[in-house]
């Protein structure tokens, strides 16, 4: 049933506390990846097809793991028009958001008068895991190439699971098209992970992995961390809306459900309510809650995420309020509050991934169209990490270039750290270069 405790009862941080732990995945779920991690990298493709066959109900082999590149590009054209408009408007609000993050390279002369400075490089080779089985998503594809193309990473190639003889959602391989990806494997899953972190006879390693997943794709990322590099662990969706007496009902009850209906049934909702002790807000959101909830053509997925993921907390304050949010450091937040408490907690809260501010600022906009990347962090990891970025493509390099001049400058602080650090070759490296 749905957790619901006041902010400064006895035991509401414990209660909260292991409701967050709740989103861990279980042992047994890492022993199963581990076990597939292994026969991918022992079998290879035939690993993947078994696989492949035995989660996905797929019926091709090895020879038919990759999409012709000329489905791909033809699949723009099968979509109706409202669907093509609907990914060239996204496709051009993510780059337009994102190019603005690129970052530059610089160069400069430091105390000693060294030169230094700092490049950026693409990454040479990435992979993008796009969800496709019950729920295909679409967005995520320009969430992620997207951001890749703008880095100019030489090398995509986009992962998603099909069924039967290959069949992949059309909106998927169209939104490939429109951001320029054409190496498209029709494999999804801890074997999609496998694949792209130790290759295989037909499918080449990448460098670093993105996108989000199920809680078996997440531990699938974290387990071949170090193998590849990895964007982040982003798993089961997250929201939480804040809402005082001026949040209109419907539309907070509609968000949080939205969130809920992915499909896991290991999404996590959290309602956070600022009335003081009428507790007025927090019951007539819940009470809209149960009336959409009736209509929703998700209707199963949505009510075992309220019965097992959602916890209402009442706050007396906007700082209770924003320290339950950074605590949670929630995927999503939306904050439907008036103006002045809408500035001071947006200014309070410091581990969010995304932050919607207002009534008429739905998540929705930032998973399909507003411009920053939907894959942010869950699981309280919005705590020390952010949503992916254009940098994260990218490779950054330190620059250092001295004279004789500047190499003399530095002698002292070097000789100093040789000495400290008992380091003798160290520092006879720079003194050689004095003599």
């Amino acid at each position: 049933m749905t957790t619901r405790a006041r902010v400064g009862e006895t035991g509401f941080w414990a209660a909260l506390a292991e409701f967050c732990r709740e989103a861990a995945a279980p042992p047994s779920i890492g022993q199963a990846v581990a076990a597939i991690l292994a026969d991918v990298r022992a079998r290879g493709d035939r690993a993947v097809a078994a696989y492949a066959a035995k989660f996905d109900g797929a019926r091709f082999g090895p020879a038919d793991f990759r999409v012709p590149a000329a489905d791909v590009r033809a699949a723009m054209r099968k979509l109706p028009a409202r669907e093509r408009a609907a990914l060239v408007s996204a496709h051009r609000s993510i780059r337009d958001f994102n190019a603005r993050g690129l970052p530059k390279g610089w160069l400069a002369r430091n105390r000693h008068g060294g030169r230094v400075g700092e490049k950026f490089d693409p990454i040479r080779r990435v992979g993008l895991y796009i969800p496709g089985g019950e729920v295909p998503l679409v967005s995520t594809v320009l969430m992620t190439a997207t951001l890749a193309r703008i880095a100019g990473c030489p090398e995509i190639a986009a992962f998603t699971p099909a069924k039967g003889a290959g069949e992949i959602a059309p909106g998927i391989l169209a939104a490939l098209a429109v951001a320029g990806v054409t190496e498209v494997y029709r494999i999804g899953g801890v074997q999609a992970i496998a694949a792209m972190a130790y290759g295989t006879q037909s499918i080449p390693a990448v460098d670093k992995i993105f996108g989000p997943g199920n809680a078996y794709v997440c531990e699938a990322k974290r387990q071949v961390f170090g193998v590849v590099g990895v964007d982040s662990l982003p798993g089961p969706s997250e929201v939480m809306v804040v809402a005082d007496a001026t949040a209109e009902a419907a539309y907070a009850a509609a968000d949080l459900l939205a969130q809920a209906e992915h499909g896991s049934g290991r999404e996590k909702i959290f309602l956070v309510t600022l009335d003081g002790r009428k507790r007025s807000v927090a019951d007539t959101i819940l009470a809209e809650a149960a009336r959409q909830v009736k209509i929703s053509g998700r209707s199963a997925k949505i009510v075992r995420v309220l019965d097992e993921g959602f916890f209402v907390a009442e706050a007396d304050s906007p700082d209770e309020a924003a320290a339950v949010a950074n605590y949670v450091a929630p995927e999503h937040l939306q904050l439907m509050v008036g103006r002045a408490s809408a500035r001071r907690l947006t200014r309070a809260i410091t581990t969010a991934g995304a932050i919607f501010i207002g009534n008429e600022s739905p998540t929705v906009l930032g998973d399909f169209a507003a411009g920053p990347s939907h894959v942010l962090p869950t699981a309280r990891a919005a705590r020390f990490s952010s949503g992916l970025r254009t940098a994260d493509f990218l490779r950054r390099t330190s620059l250092v270039e001295y004279g004789p001049r500047s190499l003399r400058a530095a002698a002292p602080t070097l000789a100093a750290f040789a000495a400290m650090e008992r380091l003798d070759a160290h520092g006879r490296s720079a003194a050689l270069r004095l003599e």
